[in-house]
């Protein structure tokens, strides 16, 4: 197993650590870390200065503009934009634009990469992936899946509603996950679709309010009433949604994984720096006991988080499916994620809670990992069925070896 990035892809993550740090930085700070209602020229400078950096959109290959680097190669990058909350959408690998452009890449035919992927993967457009409904539609059960779609002269008619769609608000286009065949409930039956955001029967009716705020065009409520798609605007085979969501989900939940633990790596920086300049009780906070054992459960998270990630990166380069490695490193990433911020801001007291430092943004931003791209129970009751199937398994084989043949 090797987890080692190379040399093409230390070079960017070095270039990218500069970046961040000398440019993006500022920005955030500018705009308290909210995206929500970030002005779109702001987008499009730090995508121009990420261009002129070298860093620009590194996760695809040359083709589509990138710098085709492969996943562990990714994990360092990534790591390095996460540090700032504007870092990966100056990149272009910010959810769920990144998870977009790999779907697209895999899955889409020649028409519809170059009307579609190639002027995401420029920046030229954001989009939105919608999968998740209300209740009692899919959420962490994606065979809930609710919305419909129905064959037409010509195409196929949508309904539904949706939810949690990031990125919906100034999206040009939405992938829609709807159901061609079967009940709610049913494990097959899914189709993807390619739908223009301006389409009659498209509409976005809210953006939700909630804790997180970094993602540029928040979180929608879409709906689709007799909503028309043409039959070219089917994105892979009808009834095989589900089966090509796994080619997003999975490599989607580890770059979250990569982002979020920039982003912790910044807060417990700025708790280092505390404790170091911080006196109290007639000593420097980093000499007392208990700020110590903090610090070093922090260091130890972050060591742990991103040799998780490696593995799992590991596994996607060798061509495997890697959904118990990447379900695992979801799992801990996005609570060890949440324990290191909150350490961070205990350890800046009063400070780390007023606006003067990010680390309140932060909290907000981190918290709800541990429900997207699935709760953390949700890949828990995952990890374990396949924990269990894997070694009944392994009992029944060696049982058959000890037999006489």
């Amino acid at each position: 197993m090797d987890l080692t990035p190379d040399d093409a892809a230390r070079s960017v993550a070095e270039r990218t650590r500069a970046f961040v740090r000398d440019t993006v930085l500022a920005v955030e700070r500018e705009h308290r870390g909210s995206a929500h209602a970030l002005p779109e020229q702001v987008r499009l400078d730090l995508q121009a200065a990420a261009r002129q950096a070298g860093v620009f959109c590194p996760h695809l290959p040359p083709r589509w503009g990138g710098l085709g680097i492969d996943r562990r190669g990714q994990a360092l990058v990534f790591e390095e934009a996460g540090y700032s909350l504007f870092g990966p959408l100056a990149l272009n690998i910010a959810a769920p634009d990144e998870g977009n452009m790999h779907l697209l890449a895999a899955v889409a035919d020649p028409e519809q990469q170059e009307r579609y992927l190639r002027p995401l993967a420029a920046g030229l457009i954001r989009s939105c992936f919608a999968m998740t409904e209300p209740a009692p539609g899919a959420g962490s059960d994606p065979s809930a899946l609710a919305t419909t779609a129905r064959p037409v002269p010509g195409g196929w008619v949508l309904n539904g509603r949706k939810w949690f769609t990031t990125g919906a608000d100034g999206a040009a286009f939405a992938i829609v996950m709807a159901r061609t065949s079967g009940q709610p409930g049913d494990r097959g039956g899914a189709t993807m679709f390619l739908v223009d955001t301006d389409v009659p029967g498209l509409e976005l009716v809210r953006t939700i309010e909630t804790l997180d705020e970094a993602m540029v065009g928040g979180h929608g409520e879409l709906v689709l009433q007799d909503c028309f798609v043409p039959a070219d605007r089917v994105l892979g085979a009808v009834d095989q949604g589900f089966d090509n969501a796994q080619v997003r989900l999975a490599p989607a939940r580890l770059t979250h994984c990569m982002r979020w633990l920039g982003l912790a790596r910044h807060a417990q920086d700025i708790a280092l720096d505390r404790a170091a300049g911080r006196r109290a009780f007639g000593s420097a906070l980093a000499d007392l006991g208990m700020i110590q054992q903090m610090l070093a459960d922090s260091e130890i998270e972050i060591e742990a988080s991103r040799a998780l990630i490696l593995r799992a990166a590991w596994e996607l380069d060798s061509g495997g499916r890697a959904a118990q490695s990447t379900s695992v490193a979801k799992a801990f990433v996005a609570e060890a994620v949440w324990r290191i911020v909150d350490r961070s801001l205990q350890i800046c007291g009063s400070l780390g809670v007023s606006g003067d430092l990010m680390l309140g943004r932060y909290l907000r931003e981190v918290r709800p990992f541990r429900i997207y791209d699935g709760p953390s129970e949700t890949h828990r009751w995952a990890i374990s069925r396949r924990a269990v199937k894997r070694r009944v398994q392994e009992r029944d084989a060696a049982v058959r070896g000890a037999l006489p043949a």
